[in-house]
């Protein structure tokens, strides 16, 4: 195990996508479906052996804070810091590089989210530990993209541009482009010609690159670099974020300084990787019926097709002749939306939040 490998889970989250059992309060990485822990327990867990929770950071909302503290009872106190307000991901990243750099100077971070399935755990940490070694050499930042199994128009997309030799197992690749969400014929496209990876928002770096491309790249999140050294303590760094996160720039790190970065090298991410990012997708996780229902918790289904129900509330869901719907009733709200339709989530939630 490295001594200077950190983990930094960024795990913000607005609670739209898994609605009405996700909510602002208590955001996606705390859904319980999977293996009967929150998501953002699977984060840390599949750590185990290659990061210690004394060298895992959880960057998340001030108000989230005791949450991430209750489904993650291993991870010091002292190791979950709260934003004080939004600012996308390039701030988070900022910070990340700051509170790495506190502790290590000579630290590499691994830049991972808190809510993504992971299949094959152990092949992932052997990526991450490849990943990590690279990026220590200096010069480079490296991201894990994920080779394509459907033309999905909800990632980004990385452009593999020629073979990085390497004496790991690992396949790395240089970085020819980031791509933004693509329309459905471009995902097709991508997907067709090959050579095009998800881009799962996942980085790893070493604090002094990192450090040196926000100077270069983002200038205007450089006070995030030295103020965890300057804080004094928890309480004081939570004063000074509270002064300087409203006037930072709201910019994804994909922005600021991924796309602009020279020296990018892309993982091959081969471990069976789920954003999970919408009901429908839940339905590969768990067994269906013979009439591809997927049933979780007290439901039963007469002459229904294609439905993802989810029964949260303790009472009993009875599903009668309806086709490819998503129902999901928990204790406060219920859900009923049309599969094709479960991406236009957030447009709901934004409008019962009016």
């Amino acid at each position: 195990m490295d001594k200077h490998i950190y983990a930094v889970i960024m795990a913000g989250g607005s609670g739209d996508r898994f609605w009405p059992m996700s909510t602002s309060e208590r955001p996606k990485q705390f859904v319980s479906l999977f293996g009967g822990k929150p998501l953002i327990r699977h984060a840390t867990d599949r750590l185990s052996g290659l990061v210690p929770p004394e060298r895992t950071i959880v960057v998340t909302a001030r108000s989230l804070e005791e949450a991430t503290a209750a489904a993650c009872p291993g991870l010091p106190r002292g190791n979950i810091v709260g934003e004080p307000c939004r600012r996308d991901t390039a701030a988070a990243a900022a910070l990340a590089c700051g509170l790495v750099a506190a502790r290590d100077p000579k630290g590499v971070a691994l830049l991972l989210t808190a809510d993504q399935l992971v299949e094959d755990e152990t092949r992932f940490r052997r990526i991450l530990a490849d990943s990590a070694a690279i990026a220590a050499k200096g010069g480079a930042i490296v991201t894990i993209g994920i080779e394509p199994t459907f033309p999905a128009t909800g990632y980004g997309y990385i452009e593999a541009a020629g073979r990085v030799e390497s004496d790991s197992e690992t396949v790395f690749y240089k970085s020819g482009r980031f791509v933004e969400k693509p329309d459905a014929a471009m995902a097709a496209d991508y997907l067709a010609r090959g050579g095009f990876y998800w881009n799962s928002g996942m980085f790893i770096w070493s604090v002094a690159t990192m450090g040196a491309a926000v100077r270069e790249y983002a200038p205007g999140l450089v006070a995030l670099l030295s103020l965890p050294s300057r804080a004094g303590s928890p309480a004081e760094l939570a004063a000074r974020l509270d002064e300087i996160y409203p006037t930072l720039p709201r910019i994804s790190v994909d922005y600021a300084i991924m796309e602009r970065y020279p020296h990018v090298i892309m993982a091959s991410g081969a471990f069976g990787w789920d954003d999970v990012g919408s009901w429908p997708a839940v339905a590969k996780h768990f067994p269906s019926d013979d009439a591809r229902n997927t049933k979780i918790g007290p439901v039963t289904t007469l002459d229904a097709n294609g439905n993802v129900i989810v029964a949260d509330s303790g009472k009993v869901i009875a599903a009668l002749g309806v086709n490819d719907l998503i129902i999901v009733q928990t204790k406060d709200a219920t859900l009923v939306c049309r599969k094709d339709r479960a991406q236009d989530l957030k447009r709901l939630v934004a409008t019962l939040a009016k």
